[in-house]
């Protein structure tokens, strides 16, 4: 999985209105980036309109929600939830593999591939400089707002 320290790996995706973005779209400030499994299920629908309500916090900082989910899904997520932030589609998964999100998992006995939830903050020169593992769905935002507080600080 990808440390602190770590360059966080190129990519080109598209948001929920099918518009590319690249990692150097991304260079020059601060960005959050959070896996998460899949749209409008219940864990993930408590993270995200958290992370939404919590955006005034994060000014400056760019926030991208990814899964594997298609753009058209997320476009009815964004709408559903009146999200103010771009979710990306990792439908090859592609930038899972890269960041070491996808990965095995278990439910009721049976082993699958998903996304670990996992959260990333990447400083302004796109290296990794905090990881949120096993990300619990309420109050991650608030964890967020913390580190995010502390770097300004810093």
């Amino acid at each position: 999985m990808l440390g602190i320290g770590d360059k966080f790996p190129d990519f080109k995706l598209q948001d929920q209105d099918d518009n590319w973005v690249t990692k150097s779209d991304t260079l020059g400030s601060k960005t959050i980036y959070y896996f998460y499994p899949k749209d409008d299920t219940p864990g993930c629908t408590v993270e995200a309109c958290e992370i939404r309500d919590s955006m005034p916090h994060f000014e400056g900082v760019k926030v991208f929600g990814i899964s594997p989910d298609s753009a058209k899904s997320h476009k009815k997520f964004v709408d559903k939830f009146s999200l103010n932030f771009r979710l990306l589609s990792d439908i090859d998964k592609l930038l899972c593999e890269a960041c070491g999100v996808w990965s095995v998992k278990s439910m009721y006995g049976k082993a699958y591939m998903g996304v670990e939830r996992t959260t990333f903050l990447v400083d302004e020169k796109g290296v990794v400089i905090k990881v949120w593992n096993k990300v619990k769905p309420q109050g991650h935002s608030a964890e967020l707002r913390e580190a995010l507080s502390a770097q300004m600080s810093a």
